[in-house]
């Protein structure tokens, strides 16, 4: 159906304004609360994207806001550097694998992962107040000064490990894999909480970049460019005005937003699963 007569990149204008309006949003959501992609992945799917397509090409479009998100925590990043280049190169390894595990699998493997991943971040979202309340208190516990305790290294072959399967994880299926790494980091790392915020957020970037690469070297075909600028810009912009928006709107409403479109995703995604159609 064409929409007023109107076309815009092969599509129809209300599908660039909802995708648009997605990007937005999973930008704004990712700077305050994180688990963007479960709004801009089901959407893409809605519009009759092919999953693995919609997966691609929304890695590629989110890049944009995770360079604008990493800007905004450089000071955060310059003191982390004891620990930074390790565990970059823990996630540079995982999402080159999970990368390639998206591009060599069959699509149909995909299809059926795909309702159980987001199924697995809408939980991540829905536990995420309570785990970084924990994470708070076990900070506040080990922190005796008053100044910040910047992360120390070295960093643990556990911490390793788990930073690199969180890699494979985002590399595959980029959705809620920042509120994974901060709380792997919790556990695991030094220092104070907005240190592991701010190296969540470049190491989601870190898992984005390489996942691009591999798609732009591999997989070029499979790309979808119009999803990749829509979101691109759309998303930037909202991370700009994440941090504004996100004084005035609860972090509850954005997290509400984002389980409930995560869920009409998980069903549109599962109901050919079940019944066939």
């Amino acid at each position: 159906m064409d929409v007023l007569g109107l076309d815009v990149m092969g599509l129809d204008l209300w599908q660039v304004i909802v995708i648009l309006l997605a990007g937005f949003w999973a930008g704004t959501i990712n700077t305050v609360v994180g688990s963007g992609t479960l709004v801009t992945f089901p959407v893409l799917v809605a519009m009759g994207f092919p999953p693995v397509t919609a997966q691609m090409s929304n890695a590629m479009g989110l890049v944009a806001a995770g360079v604008s998100g990493v800007f905004g925590f450089r000071r955060e990043l310059a003191a982390s550097r004891a620990v930074l280049p390790t565990l970059t190169i823990a996630s540079l390894a995982g999402g080159l694998v999970g990368a390639f595990l998206l591009m060599v699998l069959p699509e149909e493997v995909f299809g059926i992962a795909a309702p159980i991943l987001i199924a697995v971040a809408i939980s991540f979202v829905v536990f995420q107040p309570a785990l970084s309340r924990w994470v708070r208190r076990r900070k506040a516990g080990e922190d005796h000064t008053e100044e910040p305790e910047t992360p120390t290294g070295p960093v643990s072959p556990v911490l390793w490990a788990l930073i690199f399967a969180a890699g494979i994880y985002g590399g595959y299926f980029v959705a809620a894999q920042g509120v994974l790494l901060l709380g792997i980091m919790g556990v695991f790392l030094s220092g104070a909480l907005v240190y592991a915020n701010a190296i969540k957020t470049w190491l989601s970037l870190a898992v984005n970049l390489i996942a691009a690469v591999s798609y732009l070297i591999f997989a070029f075909d499979r790309i979808d460019w119009r999803a990749v600028l829509l979101i691109a810009v759309s998303s930037m912009i909202g991370a700009s005005l994440g941090a504004k928006i996100g004084r005035r709107i609860k972090p509850f409403w954005l997290r509400v937003v984002i389980v409930i479109v995560g869920v009409a995703g998980l069903v549109n995604l599962a109901w050919p699963l079940v019944f066939g159609g």
